[in-house]
């Protein structure tokens, strides 16, 4: 999982010209859903979950069918926000968090099965 928040610059309102860019067909390989809080790729596995307070646009990239593909994803939407929409952004914030350790599943303990001797 890769977590990003982008700091957009006073008055841009970034998150609602996002959202619309993506709804009329202007960033074409981005959809959003979920009243902008869920954005999809057209090609790369996985969607960014996005929240917006204050400025703060934070979102978080998962790729559940294919881990450790979120990069593509995030490589994409980064390039895009480069290219279009620098004058609105004043920083973009990326933490890359630990995984949490897979536990392994618990094998089954072998019985021991008493036997008593016959005299």
């Amino acid at each position: 999982m890769i977590r990003f928040q982008i700091i957009e610059r006073p008055g841009t309102d970034l998150h609602r010209t996002l959202v619309g860019a993506m709804r009329s067909g202007a960033l074409q390989t981005f959809n959003a859903t979920k009243r902008g809080a869920k954005v999809s790729h057209a090609k790369h596995p996985g969607w960014m979950n996005w929240s917006v307070s204050e400025g703060v646009i934070t979102c978080e990239v998962i790729s559940p069918r294919k881990p450790g593909h979120e990069w593509q994803l995030f490589h994409a939407f980064i390039g895009r926000l480069a290219a279009r929409f620098a004058d609105n952004i004043s920083a973009i914030n990326i933490q890359f968090p630990a995984a949490e350790p897979v536990a392994k599943p618990r094998r089954a303990r072998k019985r021991k099965v008493s036997r008593k001797r016959h005299a």
